[in-house]
């Protein structure tokens, strides 16, 4: 497997990622809503202002390169905290790439001199709120009483 920024030329890879989501999978990433797969949208999500965010890419070659999981950050307007998200291909979770995804997001955002990630996480969701905790998130009451928010302070 390999990590690495996701870049404007991986469209092709990420839709046939999105686009191979289970239902569940694309809720729990998208927080119960749904979206239709456009080629605007899949635009957008390869389309990172590395200046401010990041995204990073899991990939393995299986004939060609493809993609099996993404994390990303969004910088706040205070430059000092990050939103993250994180989703893994169906047939590849419970295998550590979360794990690995989440730590090296988590590394690139300390070296970037953020002080907090944070995240919010459907209440549903055991694996990823079990994967957050695991590596020192604390969880906490979101407005949304679906929701918990993970955050951890980066030193």
């Amino acid at each position: 497997m390999t990590l690495r920024p996701l870049r404007r030329e991986d469209h092709e890879i990420e839709h046939a990622f999105v686009s191979g989501l289970s239902p569940e999978t694309r809720s729990n990433r998208l927080l119960g809503g749904s979206r239709a797969i456009t080629r605007e949208y899949i635009e957008s999500l390869v389309s990172v202002d590395y200046s401010r965010d990041m995204a990073l890419a899991a990939t393995v070659m299986l004939g060609a390169e493809t993609l099996i999981g993404v994390a990303r950050y969004v910088l706040e307007k205070d430059d000092q905290s990050g939103e993250f998200a994180i989703v893994v291909a169906d047939a590849w979770q419970g295998r550590g790439i979360g794990t690995r995804l989440l730590r090296k997001l988590a590394d690139v955002a300390r070296r970037r001199s953020l002080k907090r990630l944070y995240g919010d996480i459907l209440g549903t969701n055991r694996p990823m709120l079990e994967l957050v905790r695991k590596l020192g998130f604390t969880l906490s009451r979101h407005d949304d009483p679906t929701l918990t928010r993970a955050s951890i302070e980066l030193r």
